[in-house]
């Protein structure tokens, strides 16, 4: 069985529809619809006697859990004696201390991340196997927790998604960004783009995204004519018709694990440059696929963009190879047959 948080739902769900093709049955549910306790915005949910979850257990009677989050409803599942399985996808404790000193800096948010942080410490002190998103993540859970069995699971991805398809007109030549801003310590490398704009006044760069701190994000870019924020989009429609139409890809961030755009990027054969962070490495094949640039290194990112943006032929060229690089690593077809092997060595 499958609990996911729903902004996962769609991406869990060409999962199952992987695992069955594996012969291994499974039930995508929604977490917090089946169990949230406390601290949920629901007060109804505090007493929540987890009857649900049981009913949906004992019918289902799944030989393991996998959960995409740390919440009260994998504790729950610990207390059936039901395997857990965690797949992490981001440095939770580096993001935790980021919350701390910004959004969640006073009472009572204050207090709210430190019981989530409580909860999340024993899910994975309680958990089976935790599965990191990437290596670099692989290597932070082995430090935090040296007796926890883990294995790397990356995130996968149906390329046949993933297809030319017009609609969205932008001014050429162009640079597209596609990224939230939930977490400062992600989102304030965007700002190195305001040294950018100045050198590159002929280029338009397009963010895609929003979260609590484009507040922070959008005054500064704005500033310059060559920015355009086009808001979030319709997932995945309104992505693929705006990656269709960029001529390069860019993230630039300040801490990342296995970001889905930049697999998105390559499948839609767009040459990406990259913030050299966490797991982005594992991402993309530097020099062959894209770039990988250094925080706050302005002159390697100019340079990066203006060679693909001046360069027709070696665009494409790193965007098919960009293609076959997701499809060969990263595809539902190989993620889901790695994680099959692991299932049967942890039940």
């Amino acid at each position: 069985m499958i609990g996911a948080s729903p902004s996962k739902i769609f991406h869990l769900g060409k999962f199952v529809e992987s695992l069955e093709n594996f012969g291994i049955e499974s039930k995508l549910v929604i977490d917090t619809d089946i169990y949230s306790g406390f601290p949920s915005r629901k007060f109804s949910n505090w007493f929540d006697s987890g009857k649900k979850l049981k009913k949906l257990l004992n019918d289902f009677k799944p030989d393991a859990v996998f959960v995409d989050r740390q919440t009260n409803f994998g504790l729950k599942v610990v207390e059936q004696k039901i395997p857990l399985f965690v797949h992490l996808r981001g440095d939770f404790w580096s993001e935790i201390q980021m919350a701390k000193k910004t959004l969640y800096k006073y009472p009572p948010k204050s207090s709210i991340i430190s019981i989530k942080e409580k909860i999340a410490t024993k899910c994975f002190e309680n958990s089976s196997l935790i599965l990191p998103i990437c290596k670099y993540l692989e290597d932070i859970v082995t430090e935090k927790f040296p007796n926890k069995q883990t294995s790397v699971l990356y995130q996968g991805i149906n390329p046949e998604n993933w297809y030319h398809e017009e609609g969205m007109n932008l001014k050429h030549p162009c640079v597209g960004l596609l990224q939230s801003a939930n977490i400062w310590g992600k989102a304030q490398q965007m700002l190195i783009l305001k040294n950018i704009m100045k050198k590159m006044p002929h280029v338009t760069f397009y963010w895609v995204g929003d979260g609590p701190y484009s507040e922070k994000i959008l005054p500064e870019l704005s500033k310059y004519d060559n920015f355009k924020w086009l808001g979030p989009l319709k997932y995945p429609n309104e992505v693929r018709k705006f990656l269709s139409e960029i001529d390069v890809y860019s993230l630039l961030t300040g801490i990342d694990m296995s970001p889905l755009t930049l697999q998105e990027a390559q499948l839609m054969e767009k040459p990406v440059i990259a913030t050299n962070v966490g797991g982005v490495p594992e991402l993309l094949q530097n020099e062959k696929t894209g770039f990988l640039v250094e925080p706050n290194e302005t002159s390697k990112l100019e340079e990066s963009l203006t060679l693909l943006l001046e360069d027709e032929k070696k665009r494409k060229e790193m965007g098919k190879k960009g293609r076959e690089f997701i499809k060969k690593k990263f595809s539902w077809e190989i993620i889901t047959k790695q994680f099959s092997e692991v299932m049967k060595n942890n039940i």
